[in-house]
């Protein structure tokens, strides 16, 4: 099966490394120096400047864009698509189908997991193209499908916006080690080796029971998680999640 995935940024890279080695992958964007880059690392895959008319008819979109840009990148497309399947975030299935012929329609939320197939994708749309959306973005990682789009938006926060926010914790741990007094690249080995574990310990665990397992009475733990309350981490990464979802809204809004 060809799948096209129109826009060259990031995102697209990432997803099209991810479904390369079972997908016949075709790229279509407007920037060639960036179609010509994205082709030195993946010489399988197609490539294409999109025209000012691109025909889309029958074919299967993975649609790549900033959400900002979907009037503009809309305009330029002709016929009708078997299936799109958009990752941008907030835009409702409604707005899609407003601008862009297809047949089904399909949303989606990966992460930039997805160049080492390891995303963890949110799903919803219709139900006629439920089981071909999970079998793609299986590809990818790990799938989720959510009932509403109100799920997903949700959703998105976290599993679309989240590996921004655990850069963060992974860089601020790491500063503070190196703040203390480590070296640097000892404490990104740690970091590294941290997260790996603690992602395995989480498929069992509630994470309240691992902190509970490590926070013995007057520890070291207890000193500094109580540092991390007073500094109202658990608030702000509540209200990072809220912030994200209300954003996700306001971008269908409007």
């Amino acid at each position: 099966m060809q799948l096209t995935l129109i826009g060259n940024g990031f995102m697209a890279q990432a997803i099209a490394k991810g479904l390369v080695e079972k997908y016949d992958i075709e790229i279509i964007g407007r920037d060639e120096k960036k179609l010509q880059d994205i082709k030195k690392i993946l010489p399988q895959i197609s490539i294409k400047v999109m025209q000012d008319k691109e025909d889309i008819s029958d074919k299967h979109i993975i649609f790549c864009v900033k959400p900002y840009a979907l009037q503009s990148v809309s305009v330029r497309l002709e016929g009708k698509a078997n299936t799109l399947f958009s990752i941008l975030a907030g835009t409702t299935l409604k707005n899609l189908k407003q601008q862009i012929k297809a047949q089904y329609y399909i949303r989606t939320m990966p992460n930039v997991a997805a160049s080492i197939s390891k995303s963890t994708t949110t799903i919803t749309g219709d139900r006629e193209a439920k089981n071909i959306a999970m079998e793609i973005f299986t590809q990818i990682g790990k799938t989720i499908w959510v009932n509403t789009e109100n799920q997903l938006d949700i959703a998105s926060a976290i599993a679309g916006s989240g590996p921004a926010y655990l850069a963060l914790i992974a860089e601020a741990l790491s500063d503070g080690a190196v703040k203390a007094g480590l070296e640097r690249h000892i404490s990104n080995e740690l970091i590294q080796s941290l997260f790996e574990g603690f992602a395995h310990l989480l498929k069992d665990n509630h994470p309240a029971l691992i902190k509970d397992s490590v926070m013995s009475p007057g520890g070291t733990t207890a000193a500094g998680y109580f540092q991390l309350e007073k500094g109202n981490v658990r608030s702000s990464l509540m209200q990072g999640v809220q912030s994200a979802y209300d954003k996700a809204i306001e971008i269908g809004n409007t």
